[in-house]
């Protein structure tokens, strides 16, 4: 499985961005999708997941102000609706896919969120 995490750039606070991280390879296989974030200096935290089942769990960070979802038109499309973007949620957002026991990333996308 590979991923293509997209989407990221430079926002205002209070501003919106979509991030998107597109699955290639044995995507049927796939048990859930999650986004990850380190800001610099600090370890990799997670965002968000989204299971097969469409189940979603969020970090108490970001709840309330990002969703994840799948995309109803790429099937193999896992999207993250940044919203209410604060300073803090400054940092570069990866994608991870978990298939049984075994897990992929995808390469990261930078978000930066300006005053």
């Amino acid at each position: 499985v590979q991923l293509q995490a997209s989407g990221g750039g430079l926002v205002q606070a209070g501003g919106s961005l979509r991030l998107s991280c597109a699955a290639s390879g044995s995507i049927d296989s796939i048990s859930a999708v999650g986004w990850f974030r380190q800001a610099p200096g600090k370890q990799r935290e997670w965002v968000a997941t989204i299971t097969n089942a469409g189940s979603t769990t969020y970090a108490d960070s970001v709840k309330g102000r990002f969703t994840i979802s799948r995309d109803n038109a790429a099937k193999n499309t896992v999207n993250l609706q940044l919203s209410s973007l604060k300073l803090e949620d400054t940092a570069v957002y990866y994608c991870r896919a978990w298939i049984v026991v075994k897990d992929y990333w995808g390469q990261g996308t930078q978000v930066t969120v300006s005053s």
